[in-house]
C-alpha cells in the first residue's frame, strides 16, 4: 500500500477547499444545516461559500442560490444537510456541475435499515457516476482550524492542534473541542466518517499519516470493514507517527450501539486488541485515555527505558504516583550518590532523599521548579520524571499582601511571578532528552498549571492518568522498534 502525498487524497481536497456548496441551511436556527453554517462563518473560512436554498436570497450573511446550477462556481466541496430522500438527486446535481467532493451529514441510510441501505447503494452509484469520493453519509463531516473549517455543530473553542482524529462517531469531533482546549490541545484535522459509503477511516489514517500539521493520530472505532488494508497502513504509519485507537464493539452494549449509530460491525474485543498489537497501534481503554495518550506522544520525547522519579511536596501525592507507575510496569529506582550529594543544599532536614524525592516543604519555591528538577533529569540511572505541581499564585498572593502591596496589583503581579516560574520549569525541561509529565489535584486553569499545558509540558489531573500516559511512550517505542526491524 502506497501512502500518498496529501494533495493526492480526496481527503485533502475535503479537508482544505478553496470554495464551498452549502445545502440545507437556512436562517431558520432550529435547523442543523443553519447551526453547522454558523458555525462555519464564525471560524472564519476564508473561501467563498455558496449557501443552496430554494427560496431565501440571503442565508447567514451570504448570498444564496435557486439550485447548484446558479453557483458561480463549481465549488470544490459540497456539504449536505438535508432530508434523505432528496440527498441523492442534490449529489448529482453537483456532479453535473463540476463538484468532486462532499460530506453528506444526512442520516436515515445504512444505520436505519433495509431501504436505508437501498439508497445508500444509490448513493454510491451517483458518486462513482461523477467521480465523487465523499464522507458519510450519516456523519458531520470535517474540522480543520488550521484552514479555518469547521462545518460542525459546535464552535471550534481550541488553537489548532497536533491530533488528528478519524472517528465513527461524528459527536466526538465537535463535543471534543471544549474538553481539548482545557488541556492547550487542538485538532490537526478531524474527520467524521459515518457510515463509510465510500472513504473509509483507512483512508483517513493514510492522510493523516502524510498531515504535515498532523503528529499523532486518534482513532475511534466501532468496526472495521477492510481488517488486512487497515492493518497493512497502520504498518506503514506507525514507524513514522504515532497512532491510538479506542474500539467501543468488544462488548455486547457496545456492539448493539455501534450498529445502530452508523452500521458498523463490531468484532470480538480480543481480536481487535491482537489487530492492534500487531500492527503497531496503541490501544486506549477509555475516551480520557485516547486523547492522554494523544497528549503525551505528541508533546513528549521518547524515553530510554522504564525507570522514572517522582519529585513531590507531599507523602501522599508522592505515594499514590509511585504506586500508579508501578502498576504499569515501570519501575523507581534509586537516586545515585551524585544525585543525592547535588540535591543536598536545597533539601530542609524533613526532606527525602529516596524515590520519590520528596520535599515536604521547599527552601525556595524557585528551587522546585529549576534546580531540583534539573539535578534529577541529570539521574542516569532514570528515563523519566514526574512531578506534583500545586500552583504557587495564592501564597504569592499572601506574600505581597503582607508586603503591603495595593490590591488591584496583588493578582496581577501573583500571576506574572507564577508564569514566570512555570516558564523557568519548561526551560529545564527541554534541556534533556526525557520527558517529563505533572499532575496536580487542583485545576487546569490555575495560571501555573495552565501555563505548563499550553506550553508543551503534560498535567494530569491524576498520577494515575500520568502513569498511563509515560506507559503509552514506552508501549509506542516498542513497537516502533519492531517494526522498523
Amino acid at each position: 500500500m502506497k501512502i500518498t502525498e496529501p494533495q493526492e487524497s480526496a481527503l485533502y481536497h475535503i479537508a482544505n477547499p478553496k470554495s464551498i456548496a452549502f445545502f440545507g441551511a437556512s436562517n431558520n436556527f432550529n435547523r442543523m444545516g443553519t447551526i453547522i453554517l454558523d458555525s462555519l462563518k464564525s471560524l472564519g473560512f476564508e473561501g467563498p461559500v455558496y449557501p443552496v436554498h430554494p427560496k431565501e436570497s440571503q442565508v447567514l450573511g451570504y448570498d444564496a442560490y435557486p439550485s447548484v446550477a446558479d453557483l458561480p462556481e463549481a465549488p470544490e466541496l459540497a456539504i449536505i444537510v438535508l432530508p434523505t430522500d432528496i440527498v441523492i438527486r442534490n449529489l448529482e446535481a453537483c456532479g453535473r456541475r463540476g463538484t468532486r467532493y462532499a460530506a453528506i451529514v444526512s442520516g436515515g441510510f445504512k444505520e436505519v435499515g433495509e431501504s436505508g441501505a437501498e439508497l445508500e447503494k444509490q448513493l454510491k452509484q451517483t458518486a462513482d457516476q461523477y467521480g465523487i469520493r465523499f464522507l458519510g453519509p450519516n456523519c458531520l463531516g470535517v474540522a480543520n482550524p488550521h484552514h479555518r473549517l469547521n462545518p460542525t455543530p459546535f464552535y471550534y473553542e481550541a488553537q489548532p492542534g497536533f491530533i488528528g482524529l478519524a472517528s465513527q462517531s461524528g459527536s466526538f469531533v465537535t463535543q471534543m473541542f471544549n474538553y481539548l482546549s482545557g488541556f492547550g490541545l487542538g485538532f490537526s484535522t478531524a474527520f467524521s466518517v459515518g457510515n463509510e459509503a465510500n472513504i473509509d477511516i483507512v483512508d483517513c489514517m493514510e492522510y493523516l499519516a502524510t498531515c504535515p500539521h498532523t503528529r499523532v493520530i486518534a482513532l475511534y472505532i466501532e468496526g472495521i470493514r477492510r481488517g488486512a488494508a487497515f492493518m497493512e497502513a497502520a504498518r506503514k504509519i506507525v514507524p513514522h507517527k504515532p497512532i491510538v485507537a479506542l474500539y467501543i464493539g468488544g462488548s455486547e452494549a457496545g456492539r448493539k450501539a455501534g450498529f445502530s449509530h452508523t452500521g458498523s460491525m463490531a468484532g470480538p474485543d480480543n481480536l481487535y486488541s491482537g489487530m492492534f498489537k500487531q500492527s503497531g497501534i496503541i490501544r486506549a481503554g477509555s475516551l480520557t485515555e485516547l486523547f492522554d495518550f494523544c497528549w503525551a506522544l505528541g508533546t513528549l520525547p521518547l524515553p530510554a527505558g522504564n525507570r522514572v522519579l517522582v519529585q513531590t511536596h507531599s507523602g501522599g501525592p508522592g505515594a499514590t504516583a509511585a504506586d500508579a507507575c508501578d502498576r504499569d510496569g515501570m519501575v523507581l529506582p534509586p537516586l545515585s550518590t551524585r544525585t543525592i550529594d547535588s540535591l543536598a543544599p536545597f533539601m530542609p532536614h524533613t526532606g527525602s532523599l529516596g524515590n520519590p524525592v520528596d520535599l515536604t516543604y521547599s527552601k525556595s519555591p524557585h528551587d522546585y521548579f529549576t534546580d531540583i528538577p534539573s539535578v534529577l533529569l541529570q539521574e542516569e540511572n532514570a528515563d523519566m520524571l514526574m512531578v506534583y505541581f500545586l500552583d504557587p499564585t495564592a501564597f504569592i498572593e499572601r506574600g505581597f499582601k503582607q508586603m503591603g502591596l495595593p490590591p488591584e496589583k496583588v493578582a496581577a503581579e501573583s500571576r506574572k511571578m507564577s508564569i514566570g516560574a512555570a516558564d523557568r520549569f519548561i526551560q529545564v525541561a527541554g534541556q534533556q532528552e526525557k520527558p517529563v509529565v505533572g499532575f496536580t489535584y487542583r485545576s487546569l486553569n490555575e495560571a501555573f498549571t495552565g501555563h505548563l499545558t499550553k506550553n508543551g509540558i503534560p498535567v494530569f489531573p491524576d498520577p494515575n492518568r500520568a502513569a498511563r500516559a509515560l506507559r503509552a511512550l514506552l508501549d509506542y517505542k516498542t513497537m516502533q522498534r519492531r517494526l522498523v526491524g
